[in-house]
């Protein structure tokens, strides 16, 4: 099939590899290039990068809806539009350009966490399954007609850069069964139940400020759902205090207030918090690397009863 993809992040790279595999793709559609580094030049996003690296046309549109690029996709003529994770919603009059239409690959089992930012939510909720579904784009964000769908388990081990790994290579290998049933014309559309969506927000910094009355489990889900970026946080002598790991630990901290350093072990510190303590195991200071907890401390001490907030 002669496809136009469409994505920006290093998941959406997965997708187009796949698609050279088997398919013609005639062009790329990625977001422009944004500032980036101290420096703040300009760097180009993960999908132009490979597809510059292929010899593949790439376009850039500030807006996917100005009549210009439209009138362009038109005239490219293709077969089908693959979009992952490009970045903007597609207006109706780019919708209706393909024979096959325009096809998403959707971070999520729909209509559970339409929306920007599905694995992480998906993490942070304590979900132990996730999964990738195919879906003919329509007006909305993500409520058009359901193709095909793929689990992907999640593991107490798991962090949102597994995930993502696991998802892409699931979100690639499903791209392709879809657009051969699609061609085929085996594929069933399935509307989706609106009532059952869910919604998951985009990521902001403030996301990851954690809230120490709650459950250690809840606590630890959203230090693996934001890892490796942007990370949870604590506030610590004015300055944030991102957190990466640790584990429920055991003890009677029943006096502690929610958030209070309670204790010290070999592995790290004890923070107190909804219903028993976390030892905080990985940790990143401003301005410093990302370390274990153990090593931090022997520089830096954080004495009991301190609050962390």
């Amino acid at each position: 099939m002669r496809v136009i993809f469409m994505g920006t992040p290093e998941f959406a790279v997965y997708s187009l590899k796949a698609l050279l595999t088997q398919h013609e793709v005639i062009a790329v559609v990625s977001q422009p290039d944004k500032p980036k580094g101290r420096g703040k030049k300009l760097a180009p996003t993960p999908v132009k990068e490979y597809a510059l690296e292929q010899g593949i046309q790439v376009y850039q549109p500030e807006k996917a809806r100005d009549p210009e690029f439209v009138a362009l996709l038109k005239e490219l003529n293709p077969d089908v539009i693959a979009v992952t994770a490009f970045g903007q919603i597609l207006p109706e009059s780019i919708l209706n350009i393909p024979q096959y239409g325009c096809i998403n690959v959707h971070g999520s089992l729909l209509p559970k966490y339409r929306g920007a930012a599905p694995m992480q939510w998906s993490i942070i909720n304590g979900e132990k399954v996730t999964g990738i579904t195919t879906m003919f784009m329509a007006k909305g964000m993500d409520t058009g007609d359901m193709l095909l769908k793929t689990e992907v388990p999640i593991t107490p081990e798991d962090n949102f850069a597994s995930v993502h790994d696991k998802m892409a290579l699931a979100g690639a290998d499903l791209l392709l069964d879809t657009l051969t049933a699609l061609q085929a014309g085996t594929v069933e559309r399935i509307p989706q139940n609106h009532e059952e969506a869910t919604y998951a927000a985009m990521i902001t910094k403030e996301t990851g400020h954690i809230d120490w009355s709650k459950s250690a489990e809840e606590i630890l889900n959203l230090m693996r759902g934001l890892d490796p970026a942007p990370g949870a946080y604590a506030m610590y002598e004015g300055e944030p205090l991102k957190l990466f790991k640790g584990t429920k630990t055991e003890g009677d901290y029943r006096h502690g207030k929610c958030g209070e350093v309670v204790d010290s072990n070999k592995k790290g510190f004890v923070v107190k918090c909804g219903d028993g303590a976390l030892t905080i195991t990985e940790l990143q200071a401003t301005g410093k690397k990302r370390m274990p907890a153990d090593a931090y401390l022997r520089g830096h001490a954080i004495n009991q009863g301190v609050l962390l907030q």
